[in-house]
């Protein structure tokens, strides 16, 4: 039998008896799960927590180098992002629920997706590919600012990137990864900022940073 914590595994055999014999070892993973490292059964074998890397930059957006994407934002470390606002035909703006499994910010509504580009990828690569891994969609994006911000998130973890900022537009349907996405909807921006505005700890911080920029741009457009 294989519990699972986040993003880290144990292997506990077929009997689920066993769970209580390894608790010792799951306690000791949870307590190492935001410094990037896991003891597991075998030795007691220290592994990383995950492989992923994220592009490490300058203020100037400059590549400086990479690392692991949980130490990036123990440490905050300044890296590439990207954050992306899809828009349907009638200017409403498709929200998604960040999942309960994430490692910050979870269960709190932000824009359509957010992610990082990996070492040599294009930043419109990168964001069609998650598109496509978190909602199950691509669609036409365009470009529109970038900037640089830095914040304290739960669990004592730091965001600080050089975040592109996209915008797109799609009158499907997501099929959205029930492991990056808890939920979605389409919503009008002026509702939006009524919401922001009375209920503000249930989006993210980059969220409510960037979206009067957003409708800034959308009303000059």
């Amino acid at each position: 039998m294989k519990y699972r914590i986040e993003n880290l595994s144990i292997n506990c055999g077929k009997d689920r008896n066993n769970f209580s014999k390894h608790w010792g070892l799951i306690s000791k993973c949870i307590k190492n799960l935001y410094s990037g490292w896991c003891f597991i059964r075998g030795g007691d074998r220290l592994i990383k927590d995950s492989e992923e890397v994220v592009v490490l930059v300058d203020k100037f957006d400059k590549e400086i180098g990479t690392c692991e994407k949980l130490k990036a934002h123990v440490e905050g470390r300044l890296h590439r992002a990207f954050s992306v606002f899809v828009f349907n035909s009638k200017r409403e703006l498709l929200l998604q629920r960040r999942a309960f499994g994430k490692y910050h910010s979870s269960g709190l509504w932000s824009n359509t997706c957010c992610s990082h580009p990996r070492k040599s990828e294009k930043i419109e690569e990168a964001v069609h590919r998650r598109l496509l891994e978190e909602l199950g969609f691509d669609c036409p994006i365009k470009k529109i600012f970038d900037f640089c911000y830095k914040a304290e998130l739960d669990n004592g973890l730091y965001e600080h990137e050089y975040d592109h900022v996209f915008i797109g537009e799609y009158d499907g349907e997501p099929k959205p990864n029930p492991k990056e996405v808890d939920s979605w909807m389409w919503i009008n921006l002026d509702e939006l900022l009524k919401k922001i505005k009375s209920s503000p700890e249930e989006f993210t911080y980059w969220f409510k940073y960037i979206i009067n920029n957003i409708v800034n741009y959308l009303e000059n457009f």
